[in-house]
């Protein structure tokens, strides 16, 4: 997803275009990896003198209400990136960095025969470690 398609969610839900919203989505269109909130609180600081945790977190979780943004856990705290969309995938994530490289096998495919009678509504599959850079 790039800015464009995440402004456009936005106008689409209902929501007001604001700077601050373009601001969020343009830092988390370049970073293309998992960031917390505080990792954006920096990013935004200096444009946005006296801006708020509370700013950031509301907006990150319409991002994420909205389908702007995926999120995941990571050390007990929750990291946020540009959702993506394309082809059926999952992710490996570093626990250090947040970057992200893409998965293409799905796990799905070997356990839907257990879930006989099941319906699935959807699945997550993620893998945490180091990417070489961290390591």
């Amino acid at each position: 997803m790039n800015v464009q398609e995440g402004l456009n969610i936005l106008k689409e839900k209902g929501y007001k275009y604001t700077g601050k919203r373009e601001d969020i989505i343009t830092y988390f269109s370049k970073e293309d990896r998992y960031r917390t909130a505080k990792d954006l609180l920096s990013y935004m600081e200096p444009n946005y003198e006296g801006i708020s945790f509370d700013t950031i977190y509301r907006n990150l979780h319409l991002f994420h209400q909205v389908g702007i943004l995926e999120s995941t856990e990571l050390n007990g705290e929750k990291h946020f990136r540009m959702k993506c969309d394309h082809h059926h995938h999952h992710h490996f994530i570093c626990n250090d960095c947040g970057i992200t490289k893409e998965i293409h096998s799905c796990p799905m495919d070997d356990i839907k025969g257990e879930l006989n009678n099941f319906a699935i509504d959807d699945h997550k599959f993620e893998i945490y470690g180091r990417c070489p850079a961290c390591q």
